[in-house]
């Protein structure tokens, strides 16, 4: 079983599943948040590794829904400045396990890197809560 490193919005639904479905498959949790982490070009970089620019977005950011931020239109440095200054914009979880990183949860990609008890059906990423209000916006920022 593997110690994960994970950063997470507080209080946000979806990633409380996503540590459940880890710590069921025996995995240790560390979860950090996103929010509050003094990240850096250097340190957010790794955890995208050869994904497409656009697939670092958190797609229910309130600026990536709104039109504002149009991760398509944007590349590496543009997209790595975004995200420093708004750090919701980035797609979380972030996860570290050893020296390998990987940003979002797809059950089949964890499941392959460090494995999951069971897959889950049905949406991973984004709101868990499309037919209630936002999670809790934790102090001091703004939006998803």
């Amino acid at each position: 079983m593997a110690d994960v490193i994970f950063f997470e919005k507080p209080g946000c639904a979806g990633n409380a599943r996503q540590k459940h479905l880890l710590e069921e498959a025996g995995h240790t949790v560390h979860a950090r948040s996103l929010l509050a982490e003094p990240w850096t070009v250097e340190t957010l970089r790794p955890y995208f590794g050869d994904r497409p620019v656009a697939d670092w977005f958190n797609r229910s950011a309130p600026a990536v829904k709104s039109g504002a931020v149009v991760p398509e239109d944007l590349d590496e440095a543009a997209a790595l400045a975004l995200m420093l200054e708004s750090p919701l914009l980035i797609r979380r979880p972030l996860m570290q396990v050893g020296d390998r990183r990987d940003c979002g949860f797809e059950p089949e990609r964890v499941h392959g890197w460090i494995g999951l008890k069971t897959l889950p059906e049905g949406k991973t990423e984004g709101c868990a809560r499309p037919d209630m209000p936002p999670c809790p916006t934790p102090p001091g920022t703004t939006g998803a």
